[in-house]
């Protein structure tokens, strides 16, 4: 059952108050954060006078709405005003922000209550929360190994219990990617449907928000709640955000699923992944959809074309952090010393890397040898999935080639690291929707994500699907 509609239920009835649910996720993240260390921040004492004032407005009568008293957890680059934001990076360590993000606005006028920031890749580069600047954090199914990323903190808060539900961001796959490995759902909106205004910018044309939870009916939920035009948004799309509960349906006859040929020739693919994904395509079958290959020539290439676009695009946006106006600053003789120090001691490794293959691309004598060239390559890769939604309704395929992986496993190898996104990635560089949900386990009890990828603006069809596949299996029923 949904975990927002069970709390709802639970408060509306008053069978228990909103002080007593907060409580008890915040009893939870105490017993459990010295081994999960999800969160970078507990707002412990803000969340539980926000859950106080829920309670008055119930015994006073008011009605609440389905996110009203809901404890939830957010990604540490949504800006919070009040409230420490550091990106998991050093250079923003004691940054608060003087304003609220749109989304956790909208969260904050729903009545849902913040428990605190999670953990991430620094500046959300990374597979696997291994990148941030403060801690690692470990997967609830096996401590010792990543939770995926950058999304990590969010996704393992989820699987973990320590929160109903979560926001993380999506740049490549930082929501779906880790969603698999955690084994709970994960939907990347289409870009433009969830304002970007007051998300710490990594890749602009890339980065979208959205959330993790333990059921489709959660995250659908929740997508509602911070779905919608935003004026301070540029990018934000104008566009009627519909009742997105009312797609929950149980069977799906008459609806075209393709499978995409090139997901299952990646290299790479772990077998009990493939299987796992097989049989959802079965079952999916036996719900009433009618299933056909698709073909995506291009897909292969979505993995080098993000990782010239983004880095350049990264390298764009981290140029604000000099030490001049925020952030960390390294005090020098010289103005350009303090630009050179500050950036050297406030950015890791994988940042650093980034920035410079960005810069490096975006020179004069490469623009047109690289970012010149992967920009048409992401219209190819685009012009691809319009064909295919010609033809079918939803596109299926897995959501990461492997489960879980050991943390420290790929640290050193950035491009093995770099494959976990292979599946994930052209969404992104298309700008469609795409939802992860659990599909199976492997023989070490790892989770295994399916992903499903709609076209732009029918998040409505990938619940509508995954809410059928979801109530035929038992997988979101399991718990670490």
């Amino acid at each position: 059952m949904s975990v927002i509609r069970a709390l709802h239920q639970q408060l509306v009835s008053k069978e228990r108050s909103a002080v007593e649910i907060t409580q008890s996720y915040l009893d939870q993240i105490a017993a459990l954060e010295p081994t999960i260390r999800s969160y970078l921040t507990v707002t412990a004492d803000q969340a539980l006078a926000q859950a106080a004032q829920v309670d008055a407005r119930i015994a006073a009568g008011e009605d609440i709405g389905p996110l009203t008293g809901i404890p939830i957890a957010l990604k540490d680059n949504l800006c919070t005003q009040g409230v420490r934001t550091t990106c998991g990076s050093k250079i923003l360590e004691n940054f608060v922000p003087p304003y609220e993000s749109t989304v956790t606005g909208k969260l904050r006028d729903a009545g849902a209550i913040a428990l605190g920031k999670t953990n991430l890749d620094e500046f959300a580069m990374g597979s696997s929360t291994e990148n941030s600047a403060y801690q690692i954090t470990g997967n609830p199914w096996d401590v010792t190994r990543v939770p995926g990323g950058s999304s990590g903190g969010s996704a393992a808060a989820v699987a973990a219990g320590e929160c109903a539900v979560a926001l993380g961001s999506d740049t490549g796959g930082s929501i779906r990617q880790p969603a698999s490995f955690c084994g709970v759902v994960g939907l990347k909106p289409t870009y433009g449907l969830v304002s970007r205004f007051g998300l710490v910018a990594y890749a602009s044309s890339l980065d979208q928000i959205g959330p993790l939870a333990r059921t489709v009916e959660d995250a659908a939920l929740l997508l509602q709640g911070i779905a919608g035009h935003d004026p301070k948004d540029s990018t934000s799309l104008d566009v009627k955000v519909p009742d997105y509960t009312q797609y929950l349906k149980t069977d799906l006859k008459g609806r075209k699923v393709g499978i995409i040929t090139e997901t299952f020739a990646a290299e790479g693919i772990d077998p009990a992944v493939r299987t796992a994904t097989e049989k959802a395509i079965q079952q999916l079958k036996e719900l009433g959809a009618e299933i056909q290959e698709i073909s995506c020539p291009r897909f292969p290439y979505g993995l080098p074309t993000y990782y010239i676009i983004a880095p350049s695009e990264a390298s764009s946006n981290l140029a604000r952090y000099d030490g001049v106006k925020y952030g960390v600053r390294n005090n020098n003789d010289s103005l350009m010393s303090m630009y050179t120090k500050t950036r050297a001691e406030g950015f890791g490794a994988e940042v650093k890397r980034r920035i410079m293959i960005g810069t490096y691309a975006l020179s004069a004598g490469y623009y047109d040898a690289y970012y010149l060239k992967a920009q048409k390559v992401r219209t190819l890769i685009k012009q691809d999935f319009e064909a295919a939604f010609g033809q079918v309704d939803v596109l299926v395929c897995p959501t990461a080639p492997t489960t879980a992986f050991k943390a420290g496993e790929k640290v050193d190898d950035p491009l093995s690291m770099y494959l976990s996104d292979l599946m994930t990635i052209p969404v992104n560089l298309a700008g469609l929707p795409g939802l992860s949900l659990p599909c199976g386990f492997d023989n070490q009890g790892l989770p295994i994500g399916l992903q499903l990828i709609g076209n732009a603006l029918r998040e409505d069809l990938l619940f509508e699907v995954g809410y059928a596949y979801e109530q035929a299996t038992e997988w979101h029923n399991r718990v670490p």
